[in-house]
């Protein structure tokens, strides 16, 4: 797969863009002036893998609470600003790594102009984020309503104003709750801009329905090499839109650590409860990190030649099965011990 060779940024020490690997975000849901709860969460995210982390800044009290939020947290930190430009200020100044604005909805060309001196001064990123909800009444003018084109001319607008004042360390996103309109947007974005380009569908609903409109739409950007970070916006807690970035690299071929997991769909050839024993070694290697391939296979037919490639692996027998690692059996076991077999093993291997 070739990557989009967009300018390189860096959020706090992260490089985004320019060929470097490509980074998983999520937003905080607590008051950001709730300064425990809201370190937590991003303590949380941080350990599910989460490179990159959005705070709302609706209010001054909440930018106020940047410095001490930075001070008890490691990764890097986007301040989400709406409306207030005086907010985009007041974080810049207490130590934020990236800004989130719409260049639109923040009043004159001399805010845009202020917040892109800020953040030039102290080598902060903006994003410039475009929703298919927000365009302004120029572009649905043109347009006559939300399409990739409007999309991508708002987005364009908006980078001109700030480039104004010689500022080029931009990212730029253009959302849509639709995939198709998503994945056209970003074509198209891919082929006019060099900035880097954050991707995500919006408002995809809960868990299950977001995570597979989120996998189609990001999943095929990323396989046609657009992309440089990610967003799985779902309605759920924000550990699970890590949880779903993650797997969307991994099946990308993008990202490799912690561990590959495998099960077959079980047929009627199968002669132990596959599905409670898949669900049972994946809950047992939620906490494993380590790169490895870990297969859990049902019958004779293809069990044992999936689960000898894999690092790891499980091929069912009758009410049994024989446990591979690295392609040599180690052993067979009862059912009921296949999976305390198997994670022993594993975690010995740790050591």
């Amino acid at each position: 797969m070739t990557r989009e060779n967009t300018k390189r940024l860096r959020v706090g020490g992260l490089p985004i863009g320019g060929g470097a690997e490509v980074t998983v975000q999520s937003m905080c849901n607590t008051k950001t002036w709730d300064v425990a709860a809201t370190v937590k969460q991003i303590n949380d995210l941080a350990a599910a893998g989460c490179d990159i982390v959005r705070i709302a800044v609706p209010d001054m009290r909440s930018a106020e609470a940047v410095s001490a939020i930075k001070e008890q947290t490691n990764v890097p930190l986007v301040a989400d600003i709406h409306f207030d430009y005086k907010l985009a200020l007041e974080c810049a100044a207490r130590g934020i790594d990236k800004i989130r604005i719409n260049p639109g909805n923040i009043g004159g060309e001399e805010n845009v102009r202020a917040v892109a001196e800020a953040c030039k001064a102290r080598n902060i990123p903006i994003r410039i984020g475009v929703n298919t909800g927000s365009l302004g009444k120029r572009i649905l003018d043109k347009y006559g309503h939300p399409c990739a084109e409007a999309l991508v001319d708002s987005a364009a607008y908006h980078a001109e104003l700030i480039e104004k004042v010689d500022f080029t360390d931009i990212c730029i996103s253009m959302k849509a709750s639709s995939v198709p309109l998503t994945i056209e947007t970003y074509r198209l974005a891919s082929e006019r801009f060099p900035y880097p380009l954050h991707l995500g569908v919006t408002e995809t609903g809960t868990a299950w329905n977001g995570t597979i409109q989120s996998a189609v739409g990001i999943g095929t950007l990323l396989s046609e090499g657009i992309g440089d970070t990610i967003r799985v916006s779902l309605t759920a807690d924000p550990v699970e839109e890590v949880k779903a970035g993650i797997a969307i690299l991994k099946a990308c071929g993008l990202r490799r650590s912690g561990v590959r997991f495998i099960s077959c769909p079980t047929c009627g050839r199968t002669e132990i409860d596959l599905i409670s024993l898949a669900h049972e070694v994946e809950s047992g290697l939620s906490d494993v990190k380590s790169d490895i391939t870990v297969a859990v296979m049902g019958c004779v037919v293809n069990g044992p030649g999936e689960a000898r490639e894999a690092d790891y692996g499980i091929a069912g027998g009758k009410e049994k099965g024989l446990i591979f690692k690295k392609g040599e059996v180690v052993g067979t076991y009862a059912y009921s011990e296949l999976c305390d077999a198997l994670l022993k093993m594993i975690n010995e291997d740790k050591k």
